[in-house]
């Protein structure tokens, strides 16, 4: 293991926000081994970047009327704001629509076409004639060959998961424009990934069978087994980097070519900003390259960019690729597009200052080998039971209990003491499954000593023992300062904000990480610690019910036909829903109501008799065109007076998209008085 470490974080797509399944899967399991790393004095580079080419972005662009660009823009800002409330230390944080992003993509594209790398190659795709574009598989519609639905994509039938091709669909059209698309030959520059079965199968299978995660090792075993195919690495599209090449014109750089170059484009901004060497990151063999991603991305990062790197030949190899699973929320698949999620911004606005119980929640739920769930009232109680009731809880007491017994000073006791080596204990057990990317277990034996400290604590009950025995309840308060600022030291790359509001509370300062793994004091008697304050807060039912609901919000709204649908109003029984008495009537006359905009005065005959109704209904409609009308009229509404009118009733209508009024009106003319229901 090299002490240069170049730690990278998949680059998020910037057509949304972030979610905790991003956070859980990638983001917080990244930082943390990040800061670890720093605290061993190590040189790292922790880099990320919004990812901002590729169809999903063009997609939301369509949807909403705007620019790509205006798209990536928005959602950079949103995500980069996101991971810097939540603690997490990138590095450089860039993204792939810069300058020297598309520079250095290019550079590494023109590098492999002038060795010889790609096969140019000639096929049929689907152009759309009337926008004149070549189409992406995702924007290519029709019907799923194996069940039948008729919204399936280009690639993918979201109803029954089948994985497809444009040229399976049945009547296939163009999203653009809404036509039948004709095939055209376009030419493509292709990776001949089957030339580095050999490379890769020496590399991974042969080279990390012992120490990269099975599920990772798994996945790539397969896709070699299954025997690898050319793959293009150049798209007919209008949004990306432009491929390097004089008869290129209208084609660019496959977004997962240029996406992973993104970290070494985003390396040299940060070098170039710090002083440093890039090369000595990428193209040294003593650094440690650690790639964190989602398993939707191994192929990616284990298979490609290796491929791609080893043509190109001058780039290192990953040493590790710590893939994580997916996490569910509320034992459902986390979905950008049903908006079942939970936003990492909306959480820091909801959740003022507790960006730890939140880094603390999904680190104890991480879905390291398996996907995991996340549920709002397991958030509550790891914030209520470990981090209030065990952590929050210990540190509280020993504070106060200096204060009381001491004034705030560090009592004396017995440096030798065996307790001292359950501190060093946790930070070894720490060290170690860092080291093998277990954050769950590093997690838990960071608890663990919290745990024993409150255990110690109750046993050696201080408060009592400080009448008749002062020096042992001196020493017990001595030993317990210890664990504090063990505590406050260790959980520093877990929960950075917590482990800063304690290091103040306890006037101390930051470790090296080999300091913690000696049966060294951590603090001095003699020193002088802040006021105690609370380093965590209970969470509330009720907080947790309004997330809950939210969440329930959004299933009915994903269950609505028309999205733009108000909620269902609240029920009514069956005998409160027959006193209600709908009539059909017609309109005999009708004139505005003086100074007032929105109300014409209507004679109604009802069939059962004459009457007058005030209704809202002059900015849809002049008294002249209604005039004759046959409409539905809610018949024993109580009379109220509307401007000094009496209105004896209420008229049925309805809002159109436009936002005009629309009378809800019988198909064919009938009798008035006609019951309706």
């Amino acid at each position: 293991m090299s002490d240069r470490k170049l730690i990278t974080a998949a680059l998020p797509y910037a057509n949304g926000p972030v979610h905790i399944g991003h956070l859980a899967g990638v983001y917080v399991p990244a930082d943390v081994y990040a800061r670890f790393q720093r605290r061993l004095g190590n040189d790292v580079a922790f880099i990320c970047g919004s990812d901002e080419h590729g169809i999903p972005i063009t997609i939301r662009a369509k949807k909403e009327g705007v620019t790509p660009q205006d798209i990536v823009d928005k959602y950079h800002e949103i995500i980069k704001k996101s991971f810097n409330d939540l603690g997490i230390s990138f590095d450089e944080y860039s993204r792939t629509t810069s300058s020297k992003h598309y520079e250095v993509s290019q550079d590494f594209f023109k590098t492999l076409y002038e060795k010889g790398k790609f096969t140019e190659e000639i096929s049929e795709q689907y152009f759309d004639e009337q926008a004149n574009e070549f189409l992406a598989d995702r924007y290519i519609t029709g019907t799923c060959p194996n069940c039948g639905n008729e919204g399936a994509y280009g690639d993918q039938c979201e109803k029954c998961g089948s994985t497809l091709s444009p040229s399976e669909l049945i009547n296939p059209k163009s999203m653009l424009s809404g036509n039948i698309p004709v095939l055209k030959e376009t030419k493509n520059w292709y990776l001949p990934l089957n030339e580095y079965e050999d490379f890769l199968d020496e590399w991974i299978i042969k080279g990390h069978q012992d120490d990269w995660k099975p599920n990772v090792y798994g996945q790539v075993k397969s896709w070699l087994n299954d025997g690898l195919k050319p793959r293009a690495m150049t798209r007919d599209l209008n949004w990306g980097v432009p491929v390097p090449l004089p008869d290129a014109d209208g084609k660019v750089l496959y977004v997962w070519f240029d996406a992973p170059i993104g970290y070494i484009s985003f390396t040299q901004e940060w070098a170039k900003k710090n002083g440093k060497n890039w090369k000595d990151y990428w193209q040294n063999e003593n650094t440690d390259l650690i790639h964190f991603i989602g398993k939707d991305n191994i192929v990616f990062h284990c298979i490609i960019f290796p491929a791609m790197m080893k043509a190109h030949g001058d780039y290192i190899m990953p040493e590790n690729v710590p893939a994580f699973e997916f996490l569910n929320l509320e034992n459902d698949k986390i979905s950008t597009s049903r908006n079942w999620a939970v936003w990492a911004h909306e959480y820091v606005e909801e959740f003022p200052g507790q960006q730890d119980v939140l880094r603390y929640a999904l680190l104890s739920s991480a879905p390291e080998t398996k996907d995991n769930n996340f549920t709002w009232k397991d958030f509550q109680t790891k914030n209520n039971s470990e981090l209030v009731g065990i952590f929050g809880n210990f540190i509280n007491r020993v504070a106060v209990l200096i204060h009381k017994y001491y004034d705030g000073i560090i009592p004396e006791g017995n440096v030798d003491a065996s307790e001292l080596a359950e501190i060093s204990k946790a930070a070894k057990d720490i060290h170690t499954y860092l080291d093998r990317f277990e954050f769950r277990n590093a997690l838990s034996a960071l608890m663990n000593l919290a745990r024993f400290g409150n255990q110690y604590l109750q046993t050696e009950e201080p408060w009592k023992t400080i009448k008749d025995a002062p020096e042992k309840a001196a020493h017990s308060l001595f030993i317990s300062a210890q664990i504090a600022a063990g505590l406050a030291q260790l959980c520093e790359p877990f929960m950075p904000f917590s482990s800063h509001k304690l290091q103040k509370m306890l006037n101390i300062s930051q470790m090296k990480w080999q300091d913690l793994e000696t049966d060294r004091i951590l603090i001095k008697t003699g020193h002088r610690i802040n006021e105690a304050s609370l380093l965590f807060s209970k969470i509330e039912d009720e907080q947790i019910a309004t997330q809950i609901q939210k969440l329930e919000n959004t299933k009915l709204n994903n269950n609505k036909t028309n999205p733009n649908a108000n909620p269902m109003k609240e029920e009514v029984t069956f005998d409160e829903f027959t006193k209600i008495d709908l009539r059909t009537a017609t309109i005999l006359e009708a004139e505005k109501v003086e100074k007032a905009d929105k109300l014409l005065k209507l004679k109604v005959d009802t069939g059962v008799d004459v009457r007058t109704v005030v209704s809202g209904i002059a900015e849809s409609f002049t008294p002249e065109e209604i005039i004759g009308k046959q409409v539905m009229i809610l018949l024993n509404l109580a009379p109220r007076k509307i401007r000094g009118i009496e209105s004896q009733g209420m008229l049925l209508l309805t809002t159109k998209p436009d936002g005009k009024l629309s009378f809800v009106t019988p198909e064919e003319p009938v009798e008035n008085g006609i019951e309706i229901g």
